[in-house]
């Protein structure tokens, strides 16, 4: 609930709107797992909301910190005993955590070790929220920066992740600001349309990984409902109408879409954009037979696409030795 749906909860049990309020900073500022310990409450209400009411919290399954730098992967249980990942990582402008919002994903991106066992089910926005209050907790980190690129496709969890995005930005909650999150998106483009109107200020960034559709389709399945040049024109417009920059990501694999030819290609459809595109060098994923561009290729990749205006930049890669690519820690429990 947002704190209005909390506040009008609460006036239907005869209780003072400041009741609410009081619960709402428990829930999210002070990240209570228990009505029991909300002390400034009176007794007979903690009790009254700990028979009918329930706090949704995850435990650690599993942790894993790298020993190259500070990223920590966590394998979280739900309370349904599914599993879900999320990613803290330490940059120079503080800590940000990479979530997931659904268990698993449909849209099978060959690329990606989250897709190999499908959908379970969609994230609820106290199950994406929970993975950024437990990090916090467990390590003691503000966290400053949220990216919705973990397990699942956000897009495809649209009114969850919009209320989570909601609750995350309140400034009565953890008061993450929407200039600081990222959501990442395969190219949902009937999504993308729904979400212009509401000129949303978060960074949306795509996932291309191609120049054309030959290449994309032979990665992400997507493309066969909306294919580059599609996406690219509601991507356009997405950008002219919310002003905002839109990155695309783009997945280095060798051989594959990592020429100059591809290079220049990608620059002449994204010239003129509002955009940025991120070269990410590709995980390695089991059975799937992609292996990264040399650093090299990379730099070259990205001296072509500048060459067109285009703002571009190598990712670092973080947590290399814990695997902390989407999926990964999820399916060895397979």
């Amino acid at each position: 609930m947002n704190l209005g749906e909390l506040t009008e909860e609460f006036t239907k049990l005869g209780l003072p709107a400041y009741r609410a309020r009081q619960v709402f900073k428990w829930l999210h500022k002070l990240n209570v797992n228990s009505f029991s310990l909300m002390s400034d409450l009176p007794a007979i209400l903690r009790k009254n909301l700990e028979e009918n009411y329930n706090i949704t919290s995850l435990s650690i399954e599993k942790k894993l910190k790298s020993e190259y730098d500070s990223t920590i992967k966590y394998l979280f249980r739900l309370n349904d005993g599914e599993f879900i990942e999320s990613v803290l990582m330490e940059y120079l402008h503080g800590y940000s955590i990479c979530i997931s919002t659904q268990v698993g994903c449909r849209m099978g991106c060959t690329f990606c070790a989250t897709g190999l066992g499908g959908l379970s089910r969609n994230l609820s926005p106290a199950e994406m929220l929970a993975q950024v209050q437990t990090a916090a907790e467990d390590t003691g980190h503000r966290i400053s920066n949220i990216v919705l690129m973990g397990m699942g496709e956000p897009l495809d969890n649209f009114d969850n992740v919009l209320r989570f995005l909601e609750l995350v930005s309140c400034e009565e909650g953890l008061n993450i600001g929407m200039r600081h999150i990222s959501l990442s998106t395969c190219g949902l483009v009937d999504k993308i349309e729904e979400l212009i109107p509401k000129s949303p200020q978060f960074t949306l960034s795509v996932s291309l990984h191609a120049p054309n559709d030959a290449l994309r389709l032979q990665t992400m399945p997507i493309n066969r409902k909306w294919n580059v040049d599609t996406l690219l024109k509601t991507c356009r417009r997405y950008a002219k109408s919310t002003g905002r920059r839109i990155s695309f990501e783009y997945a280095m694999i060798k051989g594959f879409n990592d020429s100059d030819q591809c290079a220049h290609e990608l620059g002449r459809k994204l010239k003129g954009m509002l955009c940025h595109v991120n070269l990410i060098p590709v995980n390695t994923v089991k059975n799937s037979g992609y292996n990264k561009s040399t650093a090299e290729r990379q730099r070259q990749f990205c001296s072509v696409l500048k060459g067109y205006g285009i703002t571009a930049t190598i990712r670092r890669t973080l947590g290399s030795d814990i695997n902390a690519s989407c999926g990964q820690l999820r399916g060895s429990l397979n």
